[in-house]
């Protein structure tokens, strides 16, 4: 069920009080340029972005462009993401990443969530970091963290990705909405974790509408 009761006031109430906890919230994925950002997206599922831009300094120091990771045999790509886990499965989505990029989309990252999504692996999550970060595109990234804070914090009643995306959409402003993903990661990561939330001393607690 959609939250179509949580009005836009309360939604820039709430992330009034994460931009004022969270002022220097920022993606933490390294990002030098738009295709290593799509990589260290896509090996960024299940896997923690500390892990991921070491991995990436690895593949992209033997591999530096997509032309490279494009003719590369797929075992050596393996070998080098492997601490990223779910190693086929991303192989195969970043020389399929590597393989448009260089064919399809004439060396360039397509600001588009719809082209992004055809590549092995790109969900809507990855797609809207992309167009957000390097096209500053008003987009909300909802990941696990995202999904949990927002619902505790009451703006979504949802835990579909996609619903929770729309819900999110109607109440937060444009300017707020690359930012958004990024100050709900710091939140979840720090005070709103998922087993033991610090509710007593979370800093957006008084707009909190499911303390536990």
């Amino acid at each position: 069920m959609a939250s179509n009761r949580v009005t836009k006031a309360r939604g820039l109430k709430v992330i009034s009080a994460l931009a004022t906890a969270f002022p220097d919230a920022c993606c933490s994925l390294d990002h030098e340029a738009p295709d290593r950002l799509a990589i260290r997206g896509i090996l960024s599922a299940q896997c923690t972005d500390k892990r991921v831009n070491a991995t990436a300094v690895e593949l992209f120091e033997k591999y530096p462009t997509m032309d490279d990771i494009k003719a590369a045999p797929a075992e050596d790509i393996s070998g080098i993401i492997k601490p990223c886990g779910l190693t086929a499965s991303k192989t195969r989505s970043v020389q399929d990443f590597a393989r448009k990029y260089c064919d399809e989309w004439g060396h360039e990252v397509p600001c588009d969530v719809d082209a992004l999504m055809t590549c092995y692996g790109v969900g809507r999550k990855i797609a809207n970091l992309i167009v957000g970060e390097v096209y500053g595109v008003p987009a909300i990234v909802v990941d696990t963290h995202c999904k949990r804070v927002m619902y505790r914090l009451g703006l979504t009643d949802n835990t579909d990705p996609l619903k929770v995306e729309e819900d999110l959409n109607r109440v937060v402003p444009d300017e707020y909405k690359i930012s958004l993903g990024h100050m709900a990661v710091d939140l979840g990561k720090t005070y709103c974790k998922a087993q033991k939330p610090m509710c007593s001393t979370c800093p957006v607690s008084h707009v909190c509408m499911k303390k536990v």
